[in-house]
């Protein structure tokens, strides 16, 4: 398993996980076109977002991605993951782990104080936050969201 750093030419990549993962987490109708721009531009140079990829030999099997936030509570800048996606197949497989794992050290290396994650709805998506909480996040409460 390699895990590596995603660049703006994983775009498509990016993109694809991040689809599969709004399609299966809501029901959404697949918007590739749409992922794919916003993966383009997000990954083309914008310092405050941030991915990995995870790969089994070529066939590349997870991501995550991460955003920088500032905020007094935090004590400065700390990171959110956004996004963290495995394909069906390899979950259970310590995937994730990885992941997360390479998502902490790049906090610990920029000296983000935290990071944080949003949990999906529960009780459906209970798998995921026993993940987290087993990975050492600890529960802070629900977020949510206002669109604009």
């Amino acid at each position: 398993m390699i895990i590596r750093p995603a660049s703006a030419a994983d775009a498509g990549i990016v993109a694809g996980f991040v689809d599969a993962l709004l399609v299966e987490l809501s029901g959404a109708p697949s918007r590739p076109e749409a992922r794919l721009r916003m993966a383009a531009e997000l990954l083309a140079g914008d310092d405050r977002v941030f991915g990995f990829l995870a790969f089994a030999g070529e066939a590349p099997v997870g991501v995550i991605m991460l955003a920088e936030s500032v905020a007094i509570y935090a004590g400065g800048a700390f990171g959110v993951i956004t996004e963290l996606y495995v394909v069906p197949e390899q979950r259970s497989a310590g995937v994730a782990k990885r992941l997360v794992a390479a998502a902490l050290d790049f906090g610990r290396s920029r000296s983000w104080g935290r990071v944080e994650v949003g949990a999906p709805h529960q009780p459906a998506w209970e798998r995921s936050f026993r993940f987290y909480l087993r990975e050492g996040f600890t529960e802070v409460g629900p977020r949510l969201k206002f669109l604009l």
